[in-house]
């Protein structure tokens, strides 16, 4: 039985992973940021056959929140086996949260960044263990400017979901290299075109194009097998920085692959969250 913490997991591909773990017999963490839906998933989740089942309430568009999320989970977690760091949104109109940060990079990638920092030495301590990532295979447009990280100039929702998708494959490579030596695997995974509610924020004018597209998607329980496998399937035991597409991996972006940009932009979060860096 492995613990194993998913955020995101109240709705989606993350609550359809988590009933996938559960009906192996795993201590299920769940995260997510509504309390009435999130303790819906757990039920659902230990209907599925779930040994234990734990639940966090936590805004992902909040440090604050995601610190006191990760104070929470090392008071709990004796070990943690895998992390599944799944929370992601968009949003149609360029928006700031209280840290002051665009809030689609916030939700997508710097809350991300922190929760996993936080609980690095808890994995290491775990190992072996692994860090799945959601990303998409939006990462591709992505572009990333260190220097207006916000996108103050030029926002459009997909420029902000590709770059925080980008940043997430760029982290997670990142990662796998620092956590190698130490038994952690880090990979980042696109789960497929999933019809799920994260586009429920894209503007009016692009909803009946999504109608249509949603009817040619994957369903969540498939999107959700993808990172179901990344966190405990024994054919992906070892295998550590790479970008999968669904099951298989393959060569993310050029830039994703950029390895000095990786380390600079997790300099970058680092001073973003407060954290330093080693």
């Amino acid at each position: 039985m492995s613990t194993i913490v998913v955020t995101g997991a109240s709705a989606g591909i993350g609550l359809e992973s988590a009933l996938q773990l559960g009906a192996d017999g795993h201590h299920l963490v769940l995260v997510g940021r509504h309390g009435v839906r999130l303790a819906d998933a757990a039920e659902g989740v230990r209907a599925a056959g779930a040994i234990h089942v734990d639940t966090f309430t936590a805004d992902f568009s909040s440090l604050d929140s995601v610190r006191t999320l990760g104070r929470d989970l090392l008071e709990l977690l004796e070990r943690i086996d895998v992390l599944v760091d799944n929370a992601g949104t968009v949003f149609a109109r360029r928006t700031v949260t209280d840290d002051g940060l665009e809030a689609t990079f916030a939700v997508n990638h710097v809350a991300g960044f922190l929760l996993t920092e936080l609980l690095k030495e808890r994995l290491v301590g775990s190992a072996p263990a692994r860090i799945v990532i959601t990303s998409s295979v939006g990462h591709y447009n992505g572009t990333l400017d260190l220097d207006d990280l916000g996108l103050e100039h030029g926002y459009s929702i997909m420029r902000a979901y590709s770059r925080s998708k980008l940043a997430n494959v760029l982290y997670a490579r990142s990662l796998a290299a620092e956590l190698a030596p130490f038994g952690v695997t880090v990979n980042a995974v696109h789960p497929g075109s999933v019809a799920t509610d994260i586009w429920s924020r894209a503007p009016w004018y692009a909803q009946p194009f999504l109608a249509v597209a949603k009817r040619r998607m994957l369903s969540p329980e498939d999107g959700g097998r993808a990172l179901t496998y990344l966190a405990v399937s024994p054919d992906v035991e070892g295998v550590t920085g790479e970008y999968f597409d669904r099951f298989e991996p393959r060569p993310p972006s050029e830039l994703a692959q950029d390895d000095e940009l990786g380390l600079r932009l997790r300099e970058e979060s680092a001073r973003l969250v407060g954290l330093s860096v080693s």
